[in-house]
C-alpha cells in the first residue's frame, strides 16, 4: 500500500476541514497535532484550499496533508502544486482518477455500489471513500458489499462521529474514518482551536480504547507463585488458571513464576488497534523494547512493551480480543 494511505491507516482519523482564511491554516494544523491527528483534508469547497495547504506543507512538519471535494483535473493540479499528497473526491471521476494516476498521486475516490467497486480496481486502486456512510447504510452495509473486493480498504465519511467511530475501525477493511465533528467550520471560523484539539483527543481515546487489562506481579520462583495465586482463588473466588511461566488468579492478577519485566513486575494495556497506539505513543516520544515484540502467525504484532518503567512497574500494549 502507498506509504501515504499507511499513514492514514496507521493514524485512524482524517479530520475533513473547509478553510474561509487562510491565516487559521496554521494554528489549526497545530491544533490537530496537538490533539494527536497529524493528518488533515482540506476540501476545495472555497478557493483558500490551496493556499492553506501551501501554509501548512510549509510551516507544520510531521503533518500529512490531502486535498478534499476536488471534482476537476484543474483542481488536481492545483492541489499538487500547493504540497497536497493525497487527493479524495466524492465520486468517482474517470477523468480525475486517470489524471492522479498519472501525476502518482494517491486518490480514493467516493464508491458505494459494487459497480463502484469494480471500477475502482481496474484502476488499480488500494482505498477508496465511502460517502455518505451512515446515510449509505453504515457499517453493515461496508461489510456486506466489502466481502468480493478483499483488496480493497474503505474510509468512510459522512455521519461518522465519537459514538460510532469505534465501531467503525474495529473492522479490519476500515482505512480510516472521515469527519468534520472534530474541527467544524464554526470552530474554525471562531479561532478556538483548544476545543478542536480537546475533541481530537477525546476521538484518539475512542479509537484507541486504552483499558487495563491486567497487573503481572513478579515472584522469586514458581512456588511463590502457586502459593500467591492459589490464596488469591481462596480468598476471592478467582479462578485459578496455570500457564508456563505465569499463574492467572481470575483475570487480572498475573504471577509470574519468576522475576519479569519491571522491579515490581507489569501492566498490560489493552487497546483496539496495536498499530495505531504504538504511532500514537511514539508521537509522543516514547520508545519501544523492540526485544519485547511478540506476534501472531500472520506477523502482526500482538504485545509490545513500552521501555521505560512506571512506578516500578514496567508496561505493555496488547491487542484487544
Amino acid at each position: 500500500m502507498h506509504t501515504v494511505l499507511e499513514a492514514l491507516g496507521n493514524i485512524g482519523i482524517l479530520p475533513v476541514i473547509t478553510i474561509h482564511d487562510p491565516a487559521k491554516a496554521l494554528p489549526l494544523a497545530q491544533a490537530l497535532i496537538a490533539g494527536g491527528i497529524p493528518c488533515v483534508e482540506v476540501t476545495f469547497r472555497t478557493d483558500q484550499a490551496p493556499e492553506a495547504i501551501r501554509r501548512i506543507r510549509a510551516e507544520v512538519p510531521g503533518i500529512v496533508v490531502g486535498a478534499g471535494t476536488v471534482l476537476k483535473v484543474e483542481q488536481v493540479d492545483a492541489a499538487i502544486d500547493a504540497g497536497a499528497q493525497f487527493i479524495v473526491s466524492p465520486g468517482f471521476n474517470p477523468l480525475v482518477v486517470s489524471h492522479c494516476i498519472e501525476r502518482n498521486i494517491p486518490i480514493t475516490p467516493g464508491c458505494v455500489t459494487p459497480s463502484d467497486l469494480e471500477r475502482a480496481l481496474e484502476y488499480g486502486l488500494e482505498a477508496v471513500k465511502f460517502f455518505p456512510a451512515e446515510q449509505s447504510g453504515g457499517l453493515d452495509y461496508i461489510k456486506a458489499v466489502a466481502a468480493p473486493f478483499p483488496q480493497l480498504k474503505f474510509i468512510p465519511t459522512g455521519g461518522i462521529h465519537g459514538g460510532n467511530l469505534a465501531g467503525y475501525l474495529a473492522y479490519e477493511k476500515i482505512l480510516a474514518c472521515g469527519g468534520s465533528w472534530m474541527a467544524t467550520a464554526d470552530l474554525i471560523n471562531r479561532g478556538d482551536f483548544a476545543a478542536i484539539t480537546a475533541r481530537c483527543k477525546e476521538a484518539v481515546q475512542n479509537v484507541l480504547g486504552f483499558a487495563v487489562v491486567h497487573w503481572g506481579i513478579n515472584t522469586k520462583n514458581g512456588t511463590e507463585a502457586v502459593q500467591g495465586a492459589k490464596r488469591f482463588s481462596t480468598l476471592f473466588g478467582f479462578a485459578y488458571q496455570e500457564g508456563a511461566n505465569s499463574i492467572f488468579a481470575g483475570e487480572a492478577l498475573e504471577l509470574m513464576k519468576f522475576p519479569g519485566f519491571g522491579a515490581h513486575g507489569h501492566i498490560a494495556i489493552g487497546t483496539h488497534s496495536l498499530p495505531r497506539a504504538i504511532r500514537y505513543l511514539e508521537q509522543q516520544g516514547i520508545r519501544f523494547n523492540q526485544e519485547s515484540i511478540k506476534r501472531d502467525p500472520q506477523g502482526a504484532i500482538t504485545l509490545i512493551y513500552l521501555q521505560e518503567e512506571l512506578s516500578g512497574f514496567a508496561v505493555h500494549l496488547v491487542q484487544k480480543k
